[in-house]
């Protein structure tokens, strides 16, 4: 506890500290610019703003709340990260859901981070540190990896440095943005999984991206089964669209709405295939004695 108590004691003093304009650190050449920089510092949250860059656009309104009672609980776990724009005035850089719980719990000071930072390096720190350390969805990391792309000019390859995240993996995220806007907003908004985008964004036209996409949404399919329709568009050849009734009844359905249930009731993979008329058949595999058993058991109730 006495240890606690130090740390929180330093950082109103350093707090203290930076509110001394005979003493203000503009840079990390300045008198007691290395007390600063690497401790945490006790800010007052009115004197931070929101930083422009920030890759996170969506909040979410029960989860900020939920946070909010745990800060109030349990104080702020993870200090944020800030760097210094001018004489006791700040802006984020990482921490914005922390910073926006901490007004909600009525906090007038928040543990910090100071850095200091241009705008472009501003922007490469907000960026790289969200990917790390936030719950983006699919298309907000992958807007930020472009970005990192655009405007800092980083190669795929120092990015996958700087970030700690293998190349085919930033390369999977970036393919996520050509697909069609309307895909994209349903993966930002969780209507659909990163899987199901990968699977889609195989598919060149956009129509049959979104006639896959409606199928998706109204079957409830699986990525899994989304990734069989791809498949099965892309083998009848080009020009061929998604919204041809033979695509679009490749699994009926009644069966693709079913399947999971089968598949979980049995506890063993089934193979079902049906024709757009409703005739198919269930494949139901066993690997011993008493496998068999038990699935005769499961199916005849005996």
């Amino acid at each position: 506890m006495a240890k606690a108590t130090k740390k929180q004691a330093l950082g109103r003093g350093l707090s203290a500290l930076l509110k001394d304009p005979d003493n203000d650190i503009q840079s990390v050449a300045d008198k007691n610019a290395d007390q600063v920089i690497g401790n945490v510092v006790e800010l007052d949250l009115n004197s931070i703003e929101v930083n422009p860059f920030q890759p996170r656009s969506n909040f979410n309104d029960e989860a900020l709340q939920e946070l909010a009672s745990s800060i109030r609980e349990l104080g702020i776990i993870q200090p944020i990260t800030v760097r210094k724009l001018d004489f006791n005035k700040y802006q984020l850089v990482s921490g914005e859901r922390r910073f926006r719980a901490s007004k909600l719990v009525g906090l007038e000071t928040i543990p910090a981070y100071i850095r200091i930072a241009n705008d472009q390096e501003s922007l490469e720190m907000a960026l790289v540190e969200n990917i790390q350390r936030q719950d983006l969805d699919p298309i907000e990391i992958a807007l930020s990896y472009q970005r990192l792309i655009d405007e800092i000019q980083l190669t795929q390859e120092k990015m996958s440095d700087r970030v700690g995240k293998k190349r085919s993996t930033i390369t999977n995220y970036l393919r996520l943005l050509k697909l069609d806007p309307i895909i994209q907003t349903g993966m930002r908004d969780g209507f659909l999984t990163m899987g199901h985008g990968r699977a889609l964004v195989n598919v060149e036209k956009k129509k049959d991206q979104l006639a896959l996409y409606e199928r998706i949404l109204s079957d409830k399919l699986s990525v899994r089964q989304t990734e069989h329709l791809v498949k099965s568009l892309k083998e009848r050849g080009k020009g061929t669209t998604a919204n041809n009734k033979d695509v679009s009844k490749e699994i009926p359905g009644f069966v693709s709405k079913n399947i999971g249930a089968i598949k979980d009731h049995l506890a063993v993979k089934v193979d079902i295939s049906a024709s757009p008329s409703g005739k198919g058949k269930i494949v139901i595999p066993f690997h011993s004695k008493e496998e068999f058993h038990r699935l005769r058991k499961i199916l005849t109730g005996e």
